[in-house]
Formats: C-alpha cells, sequence, structure tokens
C-alpha cells in the first residue's frame, strides 16, 4: 500500500514534461555537433529528482494549507487522503533532496571539470532550483500562492531548462536557442494554467491567489491562448531559421493535438472538463521535444 502512496505522491503523469527541456537543450547541442550521453542521462536524472521533490513539496504544502479540499477536481493527493503522513512526506522530501544534489553534483563535475567558475554558477543554479521547487507551496511566503507561479516555471522549465542543457554540452549560448526554450517554457507555463483553471474554485476557498484566480477564467483562457500561439510562432520561427524543412515538418507535428486542445478550451465551460485537456499539452510538449531531439540528433 505505501508502494502504491508513494507513487501516487510522485505523480508519474508530470514526469514527462519535466525533461523537455533536457530533450530540447540536447537537440540544440546536437545541432552544434555537441553530444555526450552521459551528461544527457545526468541531466534527465537532475530534473526528475527536481520534479518529485517538487510533486512531493507540493502535496506536502497544499496538504497542510488545506487548499486540498473536497472541492478539488484533480487527482487526490496522499496527505488529503491520509496514505502518507506529514512526517513521512517530510522525509520523502529531503531523501529526494540528497539524492538530487547528487545527480547534479556528479552532472556538473563531468560538465565542467576544469572550469570552476561554471561549476559555481550551475551549483547555484541547480541550488535555487532546488529551493524554487519546494517554495512553491511550502511556507508562509509561498510563491504560488501569489500569483508567481506562471514566472517560476516559465524560468526554470523553459529558459534554464533548456538553454542550461545546451551550455552543459556546449560551454556558450547562442541568441537563436532562446526561441525553443521560449517555445518549451510557454508550453510549460500553459501546463500550469489549465491545472489552474481547474482548480479555479478550490483555490478561491483556500486563499490561493494564482494568475488565474487574479485573471478570473474568461481572461485567462485568452491568456492561454497567447502562451500557446506563442509557443508556436518561437518554435516555427527557429525552425524556418535553422531547420531542413523534414525537421520543420516534423517537430511541428506536436502541434496538431495542440491545435485541437485550443479548439476544445475554447468551449469549456466548467471546470472539470479543463483536468483531461492538462494531459494533452504536457504530452504534446514532450512529443514536440523528443522530435525535436531525434531530428537535430539524425536519429530518424
Amino acid at each position: 500500500m505505501k508502494a502504491k502512496a508513494w507513487l501516487n505522491a510522485v505523480r508519474l503523469r508530470t514526469l514527462p514534461l519535466s525533461v523537455s527541456g533536457i530533450l530540447m537543450g540536447s537537440g540544440l547541442a546536437a545541432m552544434y555537433g555537441y553530444t555526450d550521453w552521459l551528461i544527457f542521462i545526468l541531466a534527465v536524472l537532475s530534473t526528475l529528482g527536481l520534479q518529485i521533490i517538487s510533486n512531493l513539496a507540493n502535496d506536502y504544502g497544499d496538504g497542510i494549507k488545506g487548499t486540498d479540499n473536497e472541492e478539488r477536481i484533480g487527482p487526490k493527493r496522499t496527505y488529503q487522503t491520509g496514505a502518507l503522513s506529514r512526517k513521512e512526506l517530510k522525509s520523502g522530501i529531503i531523501i529526494s533532496v540528497i539524492i538530487t544534489i547528487c545527480f547534479i553534483g556528479t552532472l556538473l563535475y563531468r560538465a565542467f571539470d576544469g572550469l570552476p567558475e561554471y561549476f559555481l554558477l550551475f551549483s547555484l543554479l541547480g541550488a535555487l532550483a532546488v529551493w524554487a521547487a519546494i517554495r512553491y507551496t511550502v511556507g508562509d511566503s509561498a510563491y504560488g500562492y501569489k500569483g508567481l507561479g506562471d514566472i517560476f516555471v516559465f524560468s526554470f522549465f523553459g529558459l534554464l531548462s533548456v538553454l542550461g542543457t545546451m551550455f552543459l554540452f556546449t560551454k556558450y549560448l547562442t541568441l537563436l536557442s532562446v526561441l525553443p526554450a521560449i517555445s518549451i517554457g510557454l508550453l510549460s507555463t500553459a501546463v500550469l494554467n489549465l491545472n489552474n483553471l481547474r482548480d479555479h474554485n478550490s483555490d478561491i476557498g483556500a486563499g490561493k491567489n494564482t494568475l488565474v484566480v487574479k485573471l478570473g477564467i474568461p481572461r485567462a483562457k485568452q491568456y492561454h491562448y497567447a502562451l500557446l500561439i506563442g509557443s508556436f510562432l518561437c518554435i516555427t520561427l527557429f525552425l524556418l531559421l535553422s531547420a531542413s524543412e523534414w525537421q520543420q515538418a516534423l517537430c511541428l507535428l506536436a502541434f496538431i493535438p495542440l491545435g485541437l486542445h485550443l479548439y476544445k478550451v475554447t468551449g469549456v465551460k466548467e471546470p472539470l472538463a479543463f483536468d483531461p485537456e492538462l494531459k494533452k499539452v504536457a504530452l504534446s510538449t514532450f512529443f514536440m521535444a523528443v522530435l525535436f531531439y531525434l531530428g537535430f540528433n539524425n536519429f530518424l
């Protein structure tokens, strides 16, 4: 029973989205002629660790604040149902932090051996990522309760994940590489926005002032359209400037389900209907990142 509870707390369905930035950044590095399987694997493990920390911390933070109540539409949390205690979740967070720090340290040693200035910079960024994963819902000043979640998701899942991964391989960045980083960041933010649209009513009752709560559902839906369209424009511009026609067609396949999703969201009236759309956007983002990675590594 405990194993099932921990799997629920880890929230496996959120993990593919978390590695999308790693795939995109690795694809960018390959485009410039850089590959390293150990860096890639360690980057994936580090990112999965950060996502698991975030998921456990969200379960813990929302649970003790009473945000996860009977009105919540999404999957039931382990603290909410009593499957895991407060002490167990706290221990899980601590263990996950230790393991993730080990992965990050090994990754940075592999990438920056002999480059202490880069090792120090990325160590600070890694520490900031761990802090952000925990403080989204944990603590009196949790930024997720102040409508700042979108900014952090865009920054960490988009800019830092994609550009940081590319830099691990190349030790430099290009202006052009910012476009796919923005694209992934906007799609990741769209997933969070859907989550907050779904939880709009329960978040209001719990005093969780997400951006959706501040905007209201009609304007939050318009914001959602802007995120998806902005992502499409950024990745399309990048592909037109740097990819072959088959690579362009390959990467843009993911926007077919996203286009259908956009049409679906326009007609949504009840928060419950946003829940199945979460998986569509998360998996489409992952699908695009996989195609990007495969295309620029010449696997297809």
